[in-house]
């Protein structure tokens, strides 16, 4: 993506486009906002489907069958095609056994002997579902992956030695295991953490960059100073390309070096002005992983900070207000008012984020001596000048703030 000018006469329309478009983008590519939620699961992962173990737990029947033949459809049927079952995995008592035949509604073009597995629920009989084309390692590798209720320790353990794998069944489903669990289960794991194997994933431009968060998470948990120099170089490559997992490397980087590494974060990609919004919000993404995940490595205090230096960007600003008051940094509420009057951040997100950030802080709660405290105090003085600048937009963003 070019380089984005944010000027006094910025169109609303293209702000809000480019904004969706590419949180949007980091959410389901890199984040983590996933089938549950962001606190749940790996933070840097694609969404994940479901995976086969969890399919096959929660399936009543599980059964390997091969191509037999197929009626093709005519203008009055679907036609149908049929299978014989080679391997029983689980089905219930006197249903199905090994070499019946299945005939399934709609034709599927195959040759005679290609393999399917067909999961099924009992309801009367068994519904079967779609059939899936597997070779004999990749139903090995279903067949025999741990169960969802075994531990996450046993489990990714199992599912590490498949990430890469080339056939793209069992990679992408190893890949889906590791994006479903929480960040504090892949510290289960820490030990078994292939680093070298790792790291030349990444360096890999065969790697999907869809896997480039994880990778670079697992390097970041596993890795050492050459590691770090390595991550380093990966993100300061210069580039306008939207480069999807690179907040994970940025991660990574930042669990190996700490302050040293926010520091290069800091003057290369929140500083700088050449620096692309992609690249920008990437190193936002992974100072929040930092507050949320790694609490210990960095204190609070310099991760504010960080952040703090954002507040210049009409891009970013209104996201870096509402991070600001969700750590209670109350420290900014002179700069706040100045740039609520300030012609470039007369944006309407922008505006709410700083009424929103005046709310929160107005509800602090008493000190030792039972009166409020300073920055309380503060706020509500504030709020109340917004009050009188814009009381249709302030009745508004309380209506919200209070319904949240």
């Amino acid at each position: 993506m070019d380089k984005l000018v944010f000027h006094s006469e910025i169109c609303r329309e293209g702000i809000m486009k480019l904004r969706i478009s590419l949180v949007f983008a980091f959410c389901v590519f890199s984040m983590g906002m996933t089938k549950h939620a962001f606190s749940y699961e790996c933070p840097f992962c694609a969404a994940p489907s479901l995976t086969f173990s969890e399919q096959i737990d929660q399936s009543d029947a599980v059964v390997l069958v091969a191509w037999d033949r197929g009626i093709k459809p005519t203008e009055e049927t679907a036609g149908q095609t049929e299978y014989l079952i080679s391997k029983i995995v689980k089905v219930p008592n006197g249903t199905v056994r090994k070499g019946d035949r299945l005939s399934l509604p709609q034709y599927r073009k195959g040759q005679k002997g290609d393999l399917f597995i067909l999961l099924g629920t009992r309801v009367v009989t068994i519904e079967w579902g779609s059939p899936l084309a597997v070779t004999d390692a990749s139903f090995n590798y279903i067949t025999q992956a741990p169960s969802p209720k075994l531990s996450t320790l046993k489990r990714l353990s199992y599912f590490m030695r498949y990430l890469e794998y080339p056939d793209p069944v069992i990679s992408n489903d190893a890949f889906a295991e590791f994006a479903g669990v929480p960040y504090k289960d892949l510290l289960t794991v820490k030990k078994k953490i292939p680093r070298e194997r790792v790291r030349k994933w990444i360096a890999s431009n065969d790697t999907s960059q869809t896997r480039l968060g994880l990778y670079g998470l697992l390097l970041g948990l596993s890795g050492n100073k050459e590691d770090a120099e390595f991550l380093k170089k990966k993100i300061l490559v210069s580039t306008d390309e939207f480069r999807l997992g690179i907040d994970g490397l940025m991660g990574g980087y930042l669990i190996l070096e700490g302050e040293k590494g926010l520091e290069v974060l800091e003057k290369t990609k929140l500083k700088s002005k050449k620096v692309s919004f992609n690249e920008t919000y990437a190193a936002m993404s992974a100072i929040r992983f930092l507050w949320t995940y790694v609490p210990d490595k960095i204190s609070k205090d310099r991760l504010r900070a960080s952040m703090r230096i954002l507040l210049d960007r009409p891009d970013l600003v209104d996201l870096v207000i509402a991070d600001l008051s969700r750590w209670e940094d109350w420290s900014v509420q002179n700069r706040l008012m100045a740039m609520y009057d300030e012609k470039k951040f007369n944006i309407p997100a922008v505006k709410r984020a700083i009424i929103g950030y005046m709310l929160s802080c107005s509800r602090g709660l008493k000190d030792n001596t039972g009166a409020p405290p300073k920055h309380v105090v503060k706020a509500r003085k504030n709020l109340e000048t917004l009050r009188k600048k814009d009381p249709k937009l302030v009745k508004r963003t309380e209506r919200f703030y209070f319904a949240k």
